[in-house]
């Protein structure tokens, strides 16, 4: 528990889910007495990719639970963060409701037609794949920023291991995932000044819905059992098992706190030693 998170306000996005990680993220931070406002696509907007985006009415349902486990307030919000309009009217509801945003957790993220090799891949679904995880990211920054200046404050951009070493197959959300990873220290640099910190996190396999599709994909794909594919890509991370989005969230309420008030402008891997680099 971080005593100097209480009373601060953080918006997540991507977090309607319980099964994931913006959903633990949320856990998290609501656990050092946290204020939360969850977003996630909700009802409004299109599809979600090949893993559904949470509901509105589940989103309210777990913002109500966290309330009261916790004694925080929280709110929940649709947001679609492919179209301006939408964060505008977002922006304008969390503005109604609160002063400032503190911590703002770019965590939203959706693949689109995979599997397909780059030469393969149908330039709509490219397209709408880094919208909604690089894009995206911009755009709510963007709109947020004004509500975040004046004290000190932290932005967290969920990236990823394939940001950094390509997946098989998944081209866009790769190509997605470095940008975010590089726009994190382009904002990191820029926002220093004003007191913002900003850090990415780059999970590897984590034990969520996007892993739980993953499997029988490449299992598939790879004529194997989803059993031994499972076993083959546990084979490469040295801890030899799967994350839980709990460790995600754990490593978010560091980054959000003063613990780490000395770390900006940072893609942290957390993949049990599949990726280490120099």
């Amino acid at each position: 528990m971080y005593e100097d998170l209480k009373d601060k306000t953080a918006l997540i996005t991507g977090a309607g889910k319980k099964s994931g990680i913006g959903y633990a993220i949320a856990e998290n931070l609501a656990s050092s007495g946290c204020h939360l406002i969850l977003t996630d696509l909700g009802s409004e907007g299109r599809d979600g990719g090949v893993v559904a985006a949470g509901s509105a009415a589940e989103m309210a349902r777990h913002a109500a639970a966290l309330q009261s486990r916790f004694d925080i307030r929280t709110m929940s919000i649709s947001v679609d963060v492919t179209s301006n309009a939408s964060i505008e009217k977002m922006v304008s509801a969390v503005s109604s409701d609160v002063e400032r945003i503190d911590i703002l957790c770019n965590n939203a993220g959706a693949v689109f037609g995979v599997p397909n090799a780059v030469h393969t891949y149908p330039e709509a679904e490219w397209m709408k794949t880094i919208d909604v995880n690089l894009h995206g990211v911009f755009r709510v920054t963007r709109a947020l920023l004004p509500l975040m200046f004046g004290q000190p404050a932290v932005i967290i951009n969920t990236a990823s291991r394939g940001g950094k070493v390509p997946p098989l197959f998944n081209g866009a959300y790769a190509v997605a995932k470095a940008g975010v990873i590089m726009l994190t220290k382009v904002m990191a640099k820029e926002l220093a000044g004003a007191g913002v910190r900003v850090n990415a996190i780059c999970p590897g396999q984590i034990q969520t819905d996007l892993e739980d599709w993953r499997a029988p994909l490449e299992a598939e794909f790879l004529g194997q059992s989803i059993e031994e594919r499972n076993e083959a890509m546990r084979r490469t991370i040295p801890m030899n098992r799967v994350g839980t989005p709990d460790e995600v969230g754990r490593l978010v309420a560091f980054l959000a706190s003063e613990a780490s008030s000395y770390i900006t402008g940072q893609a942290i891997n957390i993949t049990g030693g599949q990726l280490m680099e120099l």
